[in-house]
């Protein structure tokens, strides 16, 4: 009889709470949900006539900054006075947020729009896609970005080739075999690589590449496409070294010593078990890297150079990429081609953001989609 009684009250206690929380929502004023857009239109309103009194011209950013300090002005007032101290410290908290927010998206909005804008029409000619810059100074020569679509996949693709091997290696020993001093070298070493600024990773490939053809060839020469992998790989492994090992770490141990138990060996385990569980993230974290090292530009003028030409040899004569074309066509005062490629290269970057979340939903583990 007890135990039923007990169990009872037990039972009860949950219904008692909801209602004193619904009693205390009752009685909580609030402001409506329509204050929010009344207190964004007056603030709005306010800072463009503040503006133009002060500044006698209508400045759209001094007036948006304006409009956005009176409008936590208003919400700080309104909030604390109608809904109290702590309902009113949420409210100005939130628009403190989604005003951060709104500041961090309108210029990537507007520089989305911008090269959109101005390089849509170029990208829409027919040839642009496929001609060279050859014969640009003669008229009626159609020019176009070809070669430079060529040499990014061939400077990219190499860099992947060596650069994903020699991370993903990196970051399973780091996780699964490193333990004294050599892996603290190692993780300090790819910690410093992660910093090092990209003019520098050209540098470095430039004074190191022609010194091996030296040795293999007896001809060095200074500007080659595999002389910017090379550059592009001292920026790319260290991504890929700190993503894989991270995703790897994120294993549990569980999954392991249940290998273990098995007699499974532990290189076995490792391939079989640890690798195929983290795929996803290491795919993605992958298709990421690329798309961070397929934009850079500083290395690849030093390394791969510039050519009016296609170039499919890596190891002899220079290869352009495209962030050199987008440069040198506005160093030339060709701003029609420079736009048109630095639109390609966005959907390019974009087209790899969407196949690494692709990648990370579709070979995620079951029950993690």
């Amino acid at each position: 009889m007890s135990l039923n009684t007990e169990t009872g009250t037990q039972s009860a206690q949950p219904k008692v709470q909801i209602a004193a929380a619904q009693s205390f929502l009752a009685k909580q004023r609030q402001l409506p949900a329509w204050f929010n857009l009344a207190a964004v239109a007056v603030a709005l309103v306010i800072g463009i006539l503040f503006n133009v009194l002060i500044a006698a011209e209508a400045d759209w950013i001094a007036a948006g900054i304006w409009s956005g300090v009176i409008f936590l002005v208003l919400a700080a007032i309104f909030g604390y006075t109608i809904e109290g101290r702590r309902y009113g410290a949420d409210r100005v908290a939130s628009s403190l947020i989604i005003g951060t927010f709104i500041l961090a998206v309108i210029p990537l909005i507007s520089l989305l729009y911008t090269v959109l804008l101005q390089g849509w029409h170029r990208m829409s000619d027919a040839g642009y896609l496929t001609a060279t810059t050859a014969g640009t100074s003669i008229e009626g020569t159609v020019t176009g970005v070809g070669h430079a679509i060529l040499g990014t996949f061939i400077v990219t693709g190499v860099t992947a080739l060596i650069s994903v091997p020699l991370g993903v290696l990196t970051a399973v020993y780091l996780v699964e075999y490193g333990k004294g001093p050599f892996a603290k070298t190692i993780t300090f070493l790819v910690d410093i690589m992660t910093g090092i600024p990209s003019i520098v990773a050209g540098l470095f490939a430039a004074a190191m590449f022609p010194l091996i053809l030296q040795l293999l060839t007896g001809s060095p020469e200074f500007k080659t496409g595999f002389s910017g992998s090379i550059a592009l790989v001292v920026l790319m492994t260290p991504i890929v070294v700190r993503n894989t090992e991270e995703h790897l770490r994120l294993v549990p141990n569980g999954l392991r010593e249940s290998a273990y138990a098995l007699g499974v060996t532990k290189a076995r385990t490792i391939t079989k078990v640890v690798l195929r569980t983290s795929a996803s993230g290491i795919i993605s974290g992958v298709v990421i890297a690329i798309a961070r090292v397929i934009g850079e530009s500083a290395p690849l003028m030093i390394t791969a150079g510039t050519t009016d030409i296609y170039n499919m040899n890596m190891f002899e004569g220079q290869m352009l990429t495209m962030p050199v074309y987008v440069y040198y066509q506005y160093k030339q005062g060709n701003m029609e081609n420079a736009w048109g490629g630095a639109l390609l290269l966005i959907i390019i970057v974009l087209l790899l953001n969407l196949a690494a979340r692709w990648i990370a939903k579709k070979f995620a583990p079951k029950g993690e989609a």
